[in-house]
């Protein structure tokens, strides 16, 4: 009995020494929506600072490159953002606008004339090119103009 109580009070201080152990790792990180700016600043008079204003902010918090070449970003509505040739920098964040522009390495532009965004909720979609979904982020709220995802 004595020796059963022993292995006992073994494995309880084994166990609680294993809690004390620093935990694993995290996940390298991810590919992930990061900011949604709904409503842009004033009256929406469709103008082209206006639809700049509204964008999706797509964060790369890998170690390395990724291609997004394909990947989709879509409303509820089904409005569809699809990249194309592109890779987004590790550590770095693209900002995707819904008017027209010229696009850059930190910039994207859906060349849209009409918002996609809803000022009250809608849902943000991002797929890769599989279709497989990477992230979503939804809001419903006329409180604020954005939604950190």
């Amino acid at each position: 009995m004595l020796r059963l109580r022993a292995l006992a009070a073994a494995a309880v201080m084994a166990s609680a020494g294993a809690a004390l152990l620093p935990a694993p790792a995290q996940a390298a990180g991810s590919v992930h929506l990061y900011k949604i700016y709904y409503d842009s600043p004033g009256p929406d008079t469709r103008s082209a600072k206006s639809l700049n204003a509204e964008y999706v902010q797509i964060t790369n918090s890998t170690g390395r490159a990724v291609s997004l070449t394909g990947w989709t970003l879509t409303d509820a509505s089904r409005h569809t953002y699809t990249f194309g040739s592109y890779s987004l920098g590790a550590g770095k964040t693209v900002t995707v606008h819904t008017g027209k522009g010229t696009n850059t390495a930190a910039h994207r532009y859906q060349g849209r004339g009409a918002y996609v965004w809803n000022n009250d909720r809608d849902t943000a979609t991002l797929r890769r090119a599989s279709g497989s979904t990477a992230d979503s982020c939804s809001y419903n709220s006329t409180r604020a103009d954005y939604k950190m995802c």
